[in-house]
């Protein structure tokens, strides 16, 4: 379900994990997408017979691409009701400590770690962790920054 929060309402929350997403499937066919979006065919991701032979089994997500998905599983897990813009700051922290096999179900997890005040709005650091569904260690950890404005 997701979490809607007026920007004033944040203050309150840093330190807490705020909200987290639904599912969603990384199929081969969003692998394959990325690997000509991005043209790194590396056989790990798009090949899946020779995948097999390789020490995850069969074919893996690219580590930027589980990285991509962080606004569709931030859009789908935070709403900032009265935020008329926001951007993307940038990143900290960025690690990818397990694989992505193909067909997994990925969500995010999201932390509210620092607010700090902007003329016009504020800016936003999330810890994220986005888990795999049956994994047992992270398939990413990050931080990511965002500037909303009122």
């Amino acid at each position: 379900m997701k979490t809607v929060l007026k920007i004033s309402e944040l203050q309150g929350r840093v330190g807490q994990e705020v909200s987290v997403s639904p599912w969603v499937e990384v199929t081969q066919d969003r692998i394959d997408l990325f690997a000509k979006a991005t043209e790194d065919f590396q056989w790990i991701h798009v090949d899946p017979e020779r995948a097999k032979q390789s020490p995850f089994g069969g074919t893996i997500a690219h580590g930027f691409l589980t990285l991509s998905l962080l606004p569709m599983l931030t859009g789908s897990a935070l709403e900032l009701s009265d935020s008329k813009m926001g951007v993307n700051y940038g990143l900290n922290k960025v690690r990818f400590p397990a694989p992505v096999p193909a067909g997994s179900r990925l969500r995010g997890r999201f932390t509210l770690a620092r607010l700090e005040e902007l003329d016009g709005g504020v800016q936003t650091t999330w810890s994220v962790v986005v888990e795999r569904e049956g994994g047992d260690k992270p398939v990413m950890v990050a931080e990511t920054i965002s500037r909303h404005y009122r």
